[in-house]
């Protein structure tokens, strides 16, 4: 069954007053916390944390919400509550000097509240009320109830004291937490709490394969919604946190923004702006193929841009990480210094599947990184089967789109079946997948990278290989010869193979122009000479057509000149017979 904790909270928070437990996470799964004013059973086995948890509800409401509570103990001494607790911060002492928690143990004996053959708790009740109305609780506590009805078997009366005792509180107006042990075949011992309490929240604490996980569940909430998942919760320095399932109905915003993945050949590969904020990357190759470079490569960029990050590793320790990183030019430590980049380490084994997801929400919430890497996803495996592994990361994902965080997995492929299903059922969940292969050629083992997918943009479906170097990452063109992609010292042969062909073809059609050149010379020499015989003929023709017309012209001015002679014209054009002429 899927929660929708959002909706819940939306639509149950003016059913009816609600007190918060202060404890992160309950209050999300109870919408609002516990019915104010009414008694809520919180049952489990030995070490699931009852206790733990119903003093956490006073000192929460105590010192976050001003709300004094008591706490009534049937086995553990007010000293020794007080030593257990001081670990998580809790200053029990102080906040009783205080008047804001009053702790009282009270040791209960048959004959004490026996009389007459008659089970009676008036005592209890007046010890009780004085102590509500000492500091003006409006919080109790009583763990645990199985030591208040030990010995009695009587199921009548068992019952209608216990019926007793609830109504005794809901008169106070007190909100309260019963703690009892887990029955055999009921959720407790009795098996009558469950069914006079109006809150029922169920602890449980599993071992599978070496591995502790402790589990929440809300068993019933009257009159009011409520998560109804087995929900994991995390013990640690700070108390407790409890992991709800987040509303998986795909709603979450999302971002056009982009984040470079601090490898420039490789955003070109990606529109020339890398990844959209928000997005879930993969990564996934065999061994040594440069998949905690490219993270860590990624979480370097981000944090030069003013983006916090959260290193997961589950390999390496950071020390090592930051000493491997500065042989290819990326200095994490600095990063570290500065506080934008943050490291957790630790082996997968150390929590199971479940337990993981909540250490991690925490470390989210604490620290709020605008980037994640998980480096690598694939050593959760050795915790839990492939298919929680995909619904531990399903929900992690869904957590982190709903906080716009950038998330990056690292994942080991191998030739086996365990690691071919991993990398398909995680590669399907993400929204960009890159993946690193190697390319073996001429002896030689080379670095390959594809981008299979990257959803919301334009990516290049080209090979490319990957180069890891003193100065960096860097993304290559291969070359495609008669046999295939050309890597490595192949490509720089092929290279220099063809810087040579271009150097003799340079050569080649230099000479070819000198030859041009030589012979435009020669043909330009011949047309000059054929220019000058041409106009050689051309004058001597000239010549004939000019002593031609000369001697015409001579012939024809002699002709009129004899002409003239014979009319008896002079040269001036007077007769020679004239007056004049006498």
């Amino acid at each position: 069954m899927i929660d929708n904790l959002s909706h819940l909270q939306q639509t149950d928070k003016y059913k009816f007053p609600k007190t918060p437990t202060g404890i992160k996470g309950l209050d999300e799964i109870t919408g609002g916390g516990l019915p104010t004013g009414r008694p809520a059973l919180i049952c489990g086995g030995p070490g699931c944390g009852k206790t733990l948890m119903s003093i956490e509800f006073i000192v929460r409401g105590a010192t976050e919400y001003n709300e004094p509570g008591v706490f009534l103990a049937f086995e553990e001494k007010v000293e020794e509550l007080e030593m257990n607790v001081a670990s998580l911060g809790f200053d029990l002492k102080k906040l009783q000097a205080d008047k804001l928690v009053k702790i009282d143990h009270v040791h209960i004996e048959r004959s004490e509240i026996e009389e007459t053959g008659e089970y009676d708790l008036d005592g209890l009740f007046i010890r009780l009320g004085y102590a509500i109305d000492s500091i003006g609780a409006k919080r109790v506590v009583l763990d645990t109830l199985e030591n208040l009805f030990s010995g009695l078997s009587n199921q009548a009366i068992l019952r209608s004291e216990l019926r007793r005792l609830f109504h005794w509180l809901k008169e106070k107006g007190v909100t309260a937490i019963i703690t009892g042990e887990r029955g055999e075949k009921e959720l407790t011992r009795q098996g009558l709490e469950e069914y006079v309490s109006d809150c029922v929240i169920l602890l449980e604490h599993r071992v599978a394969n070496q591995i502790s996980t402790r589990l929440l569940r809300v068993v019933k909430y009257r009159g009011s919604m409520h998560g109804t998942n087995e929900y994991p919760f995390l013990i640690d320095e700070e108390g407790i946190s409890v992991l709800p399932v987040t509303s998986l109905q795909l709603t979450s915003e999302v971002s056009s923004e982009r984040l470079p993945s601090g490898i420039e050949s490789l955003d070109k590969m990606l529109e020339g702006k890398g990844f959209y904020r928000g997005s879930s990357i993969l990564v996934s190759g065999t061994a040594g193929t440069g998949k905690t470079s490219i993270a860590a490569s990624f979480a370097n960029k981000a944090c030069t841009d003013n983006k916090k990050c959260v290193y997961l590793a589950f390999e390496e320790s950071p020390k090592q990480i930051i000493r491997n990183m500065k042989s290819i030019g990326f200095d994490l430590g600095k990063h570290v210094d500065s506080g934008m980049l943050e490291f957790h380490a630790f082996r997968p084994t150390v929590y199971g599947l479940e337990m993981h997801l909540v250490a991690i929400h925490k470390i989210i919430r604490k620290f709020d990184p605008q980037v994640v890497i998980l480096d690598p996803i694939t050593n959760l495996v050795t915790v839990g089967s492939i298919s929680e592994v995909k619904a531990m990361l399903i929900r992690l994902i869904d957590f982190l789109q709903e906080k716009q965080i950038t998330v990056m997995f690292t994942a080991l492929t191998l030739n086996s079946f365990v690691s071919e299903q991993t990398d398909e059922g995680v590669s399907s969940l993400v929204d960009a997948w890159l993946l690193v292969r190697d390319i073996e050629l001429n002896g030689e083992r080379n670095r390959g990278m594809y981008i299979m997918k990257s959803r919301g943009m334009k990516h290049s479906n080209q090979v490319r290989e990957f180069v890891i170097s003193d100065e960096g990452l860097n993304l290559v063109d291969v070359y495609l010869g008669p046999e295939g992609v050309i890597v490595g010292s192949a490509r720089e042969a092929q290279m220099l193979h063809e810087e040579t062909g271009l150097a003799l073809r340079g050569h080649a059609l230099n000479r070819k122009n000198r030859e041009i050149l030589r012979k435009k010379k020669v043909l330009e020499a011949q047309i000059a000479n054929l220019q000058t015989e041409f106009e050689s003929v051309e004058e001597e023709l000239n010549k004939g057509y000019m002593e031609e017309e000369l001697k015409k012209e001579i012939f024809e001015r002699n002709r009129n000149e004899i002409t003239n002679i014979r009319r008896g014209i002079d040269g001036s054009g007077e007769s020679k017979n004239s007056p004049q002429s006498k």
